[in-house]
């Protein structure tokens, strides 16, 4: 595994550039999201398929996997004695809803689209087969496993960071576990506060949640 000093590590919004079809899947997902809201569920669980694309799983162990894509900091670095760690792990459930509010469903690194883990869980029991969700990374449904929206800190918790608005953000998973305990300084990020998250019509598919999980599938 390759690493590096942060000293000779150059700034930049996100750790790997997101593969384009993770985008193409957002479209998919966004027609089958539409296709349940009608009762079309058939339909839904074609689209929901095909935004399955190996393309994405390949962007996301380029991220996170044993061969990243990405040169990682010396791991010494996490081994740096922590001092005044907050207790607590995470913003309570109102600071998360803010910072939802405040970012969008947009990871604040790269940029991509992301589903909230609730999203994803109502989507299985409407549509079991096609968002496939098992204990390995490869039994995962690609898109749905690269679009998991996650909070990061942005001084990282085990690095003492605390859980305030101002150093908790959207990200996705595989940003947020690729870094894992390091500082942005030693993977060379930028803050991503330091710019404005980015804007769409994308939420995150938050809308199925007003379809009943009991609806029956229909041809």
């Amino acid at each position: 595994m390759a690493v590096e000093n942060s000293a000779s590590v150059p700034r930049r919004s996100c750790l790997l550039a997101p593969a384009p079809e993770i985008f193409e899947a957002a479209a998919l997902l966004t027609v089958a999201a539409s296709a349940l809201l009608e009762g079309r569920h058939s339909e839904a669980d074609a689209f929901v398929r095909r935004a399955d694309i190996p393309a994405i799983r390949d962007w996301t162990e380029g991220l996170w996997g044993a061969s990243p894509k990405w040169t990682r900091p010396n791991p010494t670095l996490l081994a740096l004695p922590i001092v005044g760690r907050v207790e607590q792990r995470m913003p309570d459930k109102v600071t998360l809803r803010a910072i939802v509010s405040r970012d969008g469903h947009r990871c604040r690194f790269c940029g991509i689209p992301v589903i909230r883990a609730e999203v994803r869980n109502h989507l299985r029991k409407l549509l079991p087969e096609a968002v496939r969700w098992g204990r390995s990374n490869t039994s995962q449904h690609a898109a749905f496993q690269a679009m998991w929206l996650q909070y990061d800190h942005i001084v990282p918790h085990a690095r003492g960071g605390d859980n305030s608005m101002g150093n908790v953000i959207v990200t996705c998973a595989p940003c947020n576990y690729a870094r894992m305990d390091y500082t942005l300084d030693e993977v060379g990020l930028e803050n991503p506060l330091s710019r404005e998250p980015q804007r769409s019509e994308w939420d995150g598919l938050e809308r199925v949640l007003s379809v009943p999980a009991e609806s029956p599938a229909m041809a």
